[in-house]
């Protein structure tokens, strides 16, 4: 067993001797023991090294069974039931994952229009589009944020782009993430308040938070492991007013039967973030949640899956189409 796996394997044995520690429900009352872990992860699992993608065995990538699924003309999209911590209350709402592959200018960080005249321009990608719906006393909120990950990590090791945007009835905003050299973004931003306002700067960092979710889809084994500085979410930055910087995290997978788990935890404020996936090819996410602390009091948004559909769902914007909505457990008004 290399050093790295003997690593995670200590690390997994400390969890299953604290599960306490780990379930999705939380109090106040193990917050101690929640730092303790994250100290102990922090002391075993610091010094391992992320594996490039370069080095992983069989990479799930280059499989029949991920080019059969992924590229089949279809995407993925799956609802998911919402609360979303939002004023110090629990919002029921929805959310909405779609995972689907498609050509991607490098240069103009783009779709593709005529992928088969780009030539070296070309990158095959894995998007996700992510969306919530949920509504703050008289007034929705709607929130999307876009992933561009190449779907060839050995060849291309960054994400080539993120975008968000937030509506509600205060104003909108809207930013993205530009990759322009080695682990560095343009960070570009625009909004209707002024505390955000207009923004253009460069940030360099090694791993995006908003990432996680399209490398889970490629391969879990790319997801990052120890403590490493990460770019949090464009959307927990958005919904906190926080400028968005370089964070000290600590990230560990975990396998409970069937599921595999990641957890994000970012020692510095406290918030957490566990993504609970498939282990199996195709990896399909089957719920999160989100931790954070304000005002002294953790704060918790969890989604859980509810339905899948296998579409291409470009094609289906007549009314005929609209039971489709009502496969997913979505309604045929809105989103």
């Amino acid at each position: 067993m290399s050093v790295y796996g003997a690593r995670i394997k200590l690390v997994t044995l400390r969890l299953i001797a604290a599960p306490e520690i780990i379930k999705f429900k939380s109090s106040n009352r193990n917050g101690g023991m929640k730092k303790l872990l994250f100290g102990l992860i922090w002391l075993v699992l610091g010094c391992a090294p992320d594996r490039p993608a370069a080095e992983l065995p069989n990479a799930g990538y280059h499989q029949e069974q991920f080019k059969a699924y992924w590229y089949a003309g279809k995407a993925e999209i799956t609802s998911y039931s919402l609360s979303q911590s939002r004023y110090g209350e629990n919002r029921e709402g929805n959310a909405v994952l779609i995972f689907v592959t498609e050509d991607f200018s490098r240069n103009k960080l783009v779709k593709l229009d005529n992928p088969g005249q780009a030539g070296e321009d070309k990158v095959n990608v894995l998007k996700l589009n992510l969306t919530k719906n949920f509504v703050t006393g008289i007034y929705p909120y709607s929130l999307m944020l876009s992933v561009f990950t190449p779907v060839d990590r050995a060849r291309y090791e960054n994400t080539l782009k993120v975008t968000m945007s937030s509506q509600e009835w205060c104003g909108q905003v809207y930013k993205q993430l530009l990759l322009r050299g080695h682990h560095q973004y343009q960070l570009v931003g625009h909004s209707y308040f002024e505390q955000e306002g207009e923004q253009n700067l460069l940030v360099n960092d090694d791993h995006l938070e908003d990432e996680l979710w399209t490398l889970a889809r490629l391969d879990p084994r790319l997801l990052p492991q120890g403590e490493f500085d990460v770019l949090p979410g464009l959307l927990h930055a958005r919904l906190r007013h926080e400028d968005l910087r370089p964070m000290k995290a600590i990230g560990y997978s975990d396998t409970r039967g069937d599921t595999l788990v990641y957890t994000l935890s970012y020692p510095e404020s406290g918030r957490e973030l566990v993504i609970e996936m498939e282990h199996a090819f195709p990896h399909a996410i089957l719920a999160w949640q989100e931790t954070t602390v304000e005002n002294g009091k953790e704060q918790v948004t969890r989604a859980v899956r509810q339905k899948t559909l296998m579409t291409d769902y470009w094609t289906k914007n007549k009314n005929e189409f609209l039971p489709l909505r009502d496969s997913l457990g979505l309604s045929p008004r809105n989103y």
